[in-house]
């Protein structure tokens, strides 16, 4: 079923800070409530006020990192001591783009499409391009007011930002930057969408790859480099591959993507 379009991206952008703040005080387990009062009481987030601090946790965090039983935020403390913050942050943009479809088909459709066309920047117009499309199909529940059209933009931008592919500041027009996926996240992913009961090749045509600028055919080439570090063993002939994956659950690999 196609995830209709949500404003939540404005309790929160990427919040990356607040993320590792907030992984560090869950433990398996822990409800959002009982996160809300530790975190509160952490003294951790000074220059947030208590309801703020509330709507991060129930709005962001949790729809984000606490869904399936909590295997994100569960997969997200075993890598994040030995992983580098612009490794996670490829991390924390899967996940929030899970939650927030919008997020995600911004990225494709539009960030994508003009770093392919030789385009050096994105703005908040052609964000608001792609909000309007998203209205006129539908994609909402409702139709938005012109200043929730207005603010939506910026915070499809503004996440953009925070998460690498576009340069950070108070700005309507933003500098597409270099973006690559990093090994650890493509290893994650490609085991991610295995486990979740992907054949082979419904794993490398996923279109959620689209999410690192990744084609059917630039997937393949990345597994095959992979491939080539144990991590799994793959065997292509024209359009079938076959992969034996090395590691059975989700948590030996982090194990083992963590030991590096």
């Amino acid at each position: 079923m196609t995830k209709m379009y949500t404003t939540q991206l404005q309790a929160g952008l990427g919040l990356i800070e607040e993320t590792r703040i907030l992984l560090d005080l869950w433990v398996p387990g822990m409800t959002t409530p009982t996160l809300q009062q530790i975190a509160l009481e952490s003294g951790r987030f000074p220059k947030i006020t208590a309801r703020r601090l509330r709507n991060v946790i129930s709005e962001c965090f949790a729809p984000r990192y606490l869904t399936a039983a909590g295997n994100p935020a569960i997969h997200l403390k075993a890598l994040n001591a030995a992983t580098s913050s612009a490794e996670i942050n490829q991390f924390l943009l899967l996940f929030t783009c899970r939650a927030n479809a919008i997020l995600g088909n911004f990225i494709k459709e539009v960030y994508w499409e003009r770093y392919a066309s030789g385009h050096s920047e994105v703005s908040n117009d052609d964000a608001e391009r792609f909000v309007l499309r998203a209205l006129d199909d539908g994609k909402t529940v409702k139709r938005w007011s012109e200043s929730t059209i207005r603010r939506v933009s910026a915070y499809l931008t503004g996440c953009c930002a925070d998460y690498g592919l576009l340069d950070r500041g108070a700005k309507s027009i933003r500098r597409i930057l270099p973006y690559r996926i990093f090994p650890k996240m493509a290893i994650y992913f490609a085991y991610d969408l295995h486990c979740a009961g992907l054949g082979d090749n419904a794993m490398m045509n996923h279109q959620d790859w689209m999410l690192y600028g990744l084609s059917n055919d630039e997937v393949r080439d990345e597994l095959k480099r992979l491939a080539m570090k144990g991590y799994f063993i793959l065997q292509s002939a024209g359009d079938v591959t076959r992969i034996s994956w090395k590691h059975k659950t989700m948590e030996e690999l982090c194990d083992v993507l963590a030991q590096g």
